[in-house]
């Protein structure tokens, strides 16, 4: 506590982003970045209600922070899969107890990393342009909500281990996650689906959408603080977006660690339900106070 209040010390009067206001936005991410409710929306509404996008430079500071706070989230990930993301880079050396599942596990990541990455680099900033705002997140909520609702039961209850995936389903699952690219959609949410749809276990696809999480991620996050880290540094400093990075961090190893165990047991539709209700509550706000 004593340092959050030394570096806010240092750089009172010159941010526009506040150490509260920080660990607030990094709450926001880590809780919500591996639950399939999308963070990049409950970070859109809660920038807008903090007030952070009211001038040209601060929505663009705004916009690339939101992704830049996901390494929070990823280094949380890191260190809770870390016997998993070691199996698989052994596996490179033909080392591990298991090198050929941990290759085909690592393939199947590289093919569901491919398509979103090559769409967000070419469509990147027309989604930032056209997307980022609150209408378009509050629909995506909403339709994923009720995809979630109508989404069988009975798919949740059965299938293939992590270790049986295929490059193949790997690709297909790449493939749909480039729907995730619309803000409010939520990552997780659409890779879960494409996993179980392609026949992996509920545990499975829980787990893969956090490890193709990793690279998917990592790759946008460190792409978007090199190409806007200074504007972030410019808007809001540098000590309020690396508290925001901690409280993304110690949120998000927290949430991973409640949803494996809740969705093995309960499934899905609290997370339908949820959406629905944000969704509403949301759009209620913006037709009457935002």
């Amino acid at each position: 506590m004593g340092i959050i209040v030394l570096l806010a010390a240092m750089e009172a009067g010159n941010t526009q982003l506040s150490i509260p206001e920080a660990i607030l936005l990094g709450i926001v991410e880590g809780l919500t970045e591996y639950l399939p409710v999308s963070s990049t929306g409950h970070l859109t509404v809660t920038q807008q209600l903090l007030g952070l996008t009211d001038t040209e430079a601060a929505k663009e500071a705004a916009d690339a922070y939101a992704i830049a706070i996901q390494s929070g989230a990823i280094v949380a990930v890191l260190g809770l899969y870390r016997r998993r993301i070691a199996t698989s880079l052994l596996a490179i050396a033909g080392k591990g107890p298991d090198p050929v599942a941990g290759k085909r596990l690592l393939v199947a990541i590289v093919a569901g990393f491919l398509p979103a990455a090559v769409a967000g680099f070419l469509l990147g900033d027309l989604i930032k342009e056209h997307l980022f705002g609150l209408w378009p997140v509050i629909g995506a909520w909403f339709i994923g909500g009720i995809v979630i609702l109508l989404w069988p039961p009975a798919a949740n209850r059965a299938g293939r281990a992590l270790e049986a995936i295929t490059w193949r389903d790997g690709l297909l699952i790449g493939v749909v996650q480039m729907i995730a690219l619309w803000p409010g959609v939520s990552r997780s949410l659409v890779v879960i689906l494409a996993c179980l749809a392609v026949g992996l276990s509920i545990a499975a696809s829980v787990e893969f959408a956090f490890l193709l999480g990793l690279v998917t991620l990592g790759a946008a996050t460190l792409y978007e603080t090199l190409d806007k880290g200074t504007v972030i540094v410019d808007q809001f400093g540098v000590s309020a977006p690396l508290v925001g990075f901690l409280a993304a961090f110690l949120s998000a190893a927290a949430a991973v660690v409640w949803m494996v165990d809740y969705v093995q047991r309960r499934g899905l539709a609290i997370f339908g339900w949820y959406r629905i209700a944000i969704a509403i509550v949301v759009a209620v706000l913006a037709l009457t106070v935002l």
